[in-house]
């Protein structure tokens, strides 16, 4: 589908604006990495530890009534997320309160069944998670990022060229860093669901930089004469609208994700949203400047050695 038809932009003469705003995204990503190793960052009881409670009331209840009913029976430190479809609540204590992690649940149930007689309520599902457990989730999680990462280089370096592994690694790192970046900054909850969009946009990335990719390849074959950055803006306009109908395709289907999904997949699908449009944008400005540069370098050390 030639949504833009042919099209003659010069990505590659961009780089330095890019590889700047890529820094920048790339140090706040790892200062919100910092902090979440560190455990200072707003952690989900999947990290933390804490209780994890949702409810279903035969009748709507306000929010602002269910957090004073709360705090009137001692339980003041509760995030509470309203489920609309189904009367539903959702509750999240963390481990840093005054109960113990077994009683937290049992409170909870108790304030409700004692301010909310004419409100029946059924548990729909109750987790406990212990504080060495969400640590232990924690560093796992980490672990998990970085062997992922390897392994993509590894992958693009057999079916491409080393070159190309390291361009495709640190395009997806850069990917990674970006929805940490932007999760620390908003405060957004850090939890297993968004850790599950990171390792899914990784991917996605992956796929959009693999295409690319090979339409380089294809390219520095058939035109061995010409420059290193002709060749890979070449390609890039090539697969530009490609890139454009697929990008906008999954940015569709996550945005009807994050308006119409409900509470619970809220931050998942706006982790998708940003994700999408951060591994686009480094298909084309961070994952293809960057095999340039390395291409020069090898081409100016071959040339050198003549």
């Amino acid at each position: 589908m030639e949504l833009l038809g042919k099209t003659n932009i010069d990505f590659i003469g961009k780089r330095n604006i890019s590889f700047v705003l890529s820094s920048i995204i790339a140090i706040i990503g790892i200062i919100g990495i910092i902090q979440i190793a560190r455990g200072d960052a707003n952690m989900g009881i999947d990290f933390s530890g804490g209780t994890s409670l949702q409810l279903k009331f035969a009748k709507p209840l306000p929010i602002a009534d269910a957090r004073a009913a709360l705090h009137k029976n001692g339980i003041a430190k509760a995030d509470l997320q309203e489920i609309k479809e189904g009367n539903k609540l959702l509750i999240k204590i963390d481990k840093n309160t005054s109960l113990s992690l077994g009683k937290a649940s049992v409170a909870v149930q108790t304030a409700f069944t004692k301010e909310f007689t004419d409100n029946a309520f059924t548990v729909e599902s109750s987790t406990e998670i212990g504080p060495s457990i969400g640590d232990k989730l924690r560093k796992d999680t980490l672990v998990a990022v970085v062997i992922s990462l390897l392994g993509i280089i590894l992958y693009i370096a057999w079916r491409f060229d080393f070159k190309f592994g390291i361009g495709a690694t640190l395009a997806t790192l850069h990917d990674c860093l970006a929805m940490f970046a932007v999760f620390y900054v908003m405060n957004k909850e850090i939890n297993l669901l968004f850790v599950t969009a990171v390792l899914t946009i990784a991917g996605y990335s992956l796929t959009d930089t693999v295409v690319v990719f090979d339409r380089i390849r294809e390219n520095l074959h058939k035109n061995l004469k010409s420059s290193m950055p002709n060749i890979f803006n070449l390609s890039i306009n090539e697969v530009l609208s490609r890139t454009i109908v697929t990008s906008f395709t999954v940015f569709l289907a996550s945005a009807s994700l994050f308006f119409f999904g409900g509470e619970v997949i809220h931050d998942f699908s706006f982790a998708l949203l940003i994700g999408v449009l951060v591994g686009t944008y480094s298909s084309v400005f961070v994952a293809s400047p960057i095999v340039v540069i390395l291409e020069n370098r090898a081409l100016a050390k071959q040339g050198a050695k003549a």
